[in-house]
């Protein structure tokens, strides 16, 4: 062969490998950007799955202050500083903590100090450690509720802090504070494809698969921003070094090993927290070049028969025909696996949108049965009340006593417009704060629960007892306490029902600027099991009781600066005394 032949041959060869190389490179290069799209979309299904589960978990969590701000042993340890009774709060929070799954619960006194804490018992306990300076803290004590992100200062683990005043601003007696790590959803999200990060602002880490790149960074931060972090101690002594993750570039995140991963983030609500969520691009860009390689390798036999028609001609049929089953079993096999995933997704979508519907569908229910139970309670007894007087309206009408029907009369109307007071201060009552507190007369208060209740009292053959007129003036309003005495001597008289020679007594004594009105009867007493539990929610000793007056009761005492406690009653049965600031 001359030589002019065998240069035509190579300068062929090596155009058809550069058309090869040109194609392979652009098939690569629009499979890689197909593959980074569809990852990129996987990543944003994932993180907003994990932002809907961490914002359900924030939600709940930032309730606990708020039910805990309710408790009145808060106050009794922030006030008596009694040992004993900080160690059984001690108790109840490492109970709570247990039991929903938060990672720490303390008290600090208006000093900053913390008088309980759930780990109380460990070596590692907050009791007594200096909380003051801790930005939570101050901004609770100001503002009534605080959220910081940090770590703790003896635990060294980073997580969201929700605080909580105790008490008025002109009162506070302390903060309650709640911790929650983010260790627990790590582990939940450990088996999904790829990996959660959640960042701060700065770009710190919170909370990470591999627990040794928590309190590590993004990028390197700013001498700035690292003063301010160091100022205020908000990550302690941690180093706040670059780690494993940094960024590169928009939407990617490479490794210490050199992976690159494509990532998805959302806004943690309520919070400047982010949730990232990584994933691998090594094996969707296997998967690309794999795809590249098939239509280029679809394409080559034709570059081939181009170039080499004289020499490949007997063979070129059997060969494209083989590398043409070859691509469509790969394209066949890869067809099957995408519609598989795409039916285990619309089924775990579908799973999803289920349980979000039954949840809100359930919150509405609780919601209104809350409400619906706490209205029905509190006006069972004025409309029992009009029952009995539209009865004996009747009667008097039958024997032409106008005067005593227009009576009846009259106090059916007075029982009505009070079913609107009812109503209207129950609606005060759940938005807490409005309303007016002024001088109100004992005996009318006195006299308006008996309106109520004197009627059915006497009806049941009870003995009853009453203060002696000229009572003196409280702080407070009417009808919440009306509504306390009406719910204390419905109480006595269930508890007295099929009791021989049943007695209520109702008395009334000064004490220290405080007046104290004690309803006590002769019945069975409070269940020993029970205890101070009667004035929790749905706590009741009575068959077909709800659990809610007592606790109700409570809450309107607290509210108007007074209390309602368990007493010994002077009548060998139950005493409750209603605590009120005298005028």
């Amino acid at each position: 062969m001359s030589v002019k032949p065998r240069l035509q041959i190579v300068v062929l060869v090596l155009l058809v490998l550069a058309s090869i190389a040109l194609v392979w490179s652009g098939a690569s290069l629009w499979s890689r950007r197909q593959a980074s799209q569809q990852l990129a979309g996987e990543a944003e299904l994932l993180v907003r799955q994990h932002s809907l589960l961490i914002d359900s978990e924030l939600a709940r969590f930032r309730l606990m202050p708020i039910v805990l701000g309710e408790y009145g042993d808060l106050v009794d340890v922030l006030s008596i500083r009694n040992a004993q009774t900080a160690a059984r709060l001690s108790e109840k929070f490492g109970s709570l903590v247990r039991e929903t799954g938060a990672s720490y619960i303390y008290l600090i006194n208006r000093n900053g100090i913390a008088v309980a804490a759930s780990n109380a018992s460990d070596d590692s306990s907050f009791v007594g450690q200096d909380f003051g300076f801790r930005p939570y803290f101050s901004g609770a004590m100001r503002d009534g509720k605080a959220e910081y992100y940090g770590a703790g200062l003896l635990t060294r683990q980073a997580g969201l802090f929700l605080a909580r005043r105790v008490g008025q601003n002109d009162a506070a007696s302390g903060v309650v504070v709640v911790k929650y790590e983010f260790g627990a959803l790590s582990s939940i999200w450990a088996g999904d494809p790829g990996r959660t990060l959640i960042v701060d602002a700065n770009g710190i880490i919170l909370a990470a698969p591999d627990k040794d790149q928590i309190l590590t960074t993004l990028a390197p931060l700013p001498s700035a921003v690292r003063q301010r972090i160091d100022a205020i101690s908000q990550y302690g002594d941690a180093k706040l070094q670059p780690g494993n993750y940094r960024f590169a570039g928009p939407d990617h995140i490479e490794t210490a090993e050199g992976a690159d991963m494509v990532y998805a983030a959302l806004p943690i609500a309520g919070t400047d927290l982010r949730i990232l969520h990584l994933l691998n691009t090594r094996q969707a860009r296997i998967a690309a070049d794999r795809r590249a390689t098939f239509a280029t390798l679809a394409i080559l036999p034709l570059l081939l028969l181009a170039g080499f028609v004289v020499w490949w001609q007997a063979n070129r049929t059997a060969r494209r025909a083989a590398e043409r089953r070859s691509l469509e079993a790969a394209v066949a096999e890869r067809t099957a696996q995408l519609r598989e995933e795409m039916g285990y997704r619309a089924i775990a979508d579908q799973r999803y949108r289920e349980a979000r519907e039954e949840l809100a569908q359930a919150n509405r229910l609780a919601s209104v049965g809350s409400i619906t139970a706490g209205l029905m309670h509190e006006i069972n007894q004025p409309v029992a009340t009009i029952r009995t007087l539209s009865e004996n309206a009747l009667h008097h009408l039958a024997a032409s006593r106008s005067e005593r029907v227009r009576d009846s009369l009259g106090t059916m109307i007075a029982m009505t417009e009070r079913i609107g007071t009812l109503t209207q201060e129950m609606r005060g009552f759940a938005r807490k704060g409005e309303g007016q507190i002024g001088e109100e007369p004992l005996d009318e208060m006195i006299a308006g629960a008996m309106l109520l209740m004197e009627d059915r009292i006497r009806k049941a053959g009870i003995r009853l007892t009453l203060p002696p007129g000229g009572q003196p003036t409280v702080l407070g309003k009417r009808v919440p306490l009306e509504q306390v005495v009406v719910n204390l001597l419905q109480n006595a008289m269930d508890a007295l029902e099929g009791h021989p020679d049943p007695e209520i007594a109702i008395t009334v004594e000064r004490e220290e600027g405080m007046i104290c009105l004690t309803v006590a009867d002769n019945g069975p007493g409070i269940d020993p099991q029970l205890g101070k539990q009667v004035f929790e929610p749905f706590v009741t000793g009575k068959p077909n009781g709800l659990g809610l007056g007592l606790g109700i009761a409570q809450d309107i005492m607290k509210d108007l600066g007074g209390s309602l406690t368990i007493t010994a009653s002077a009548l060998g049965g139950a005493a409750f005394t209603v605590t009120m600031r005298a005028a």
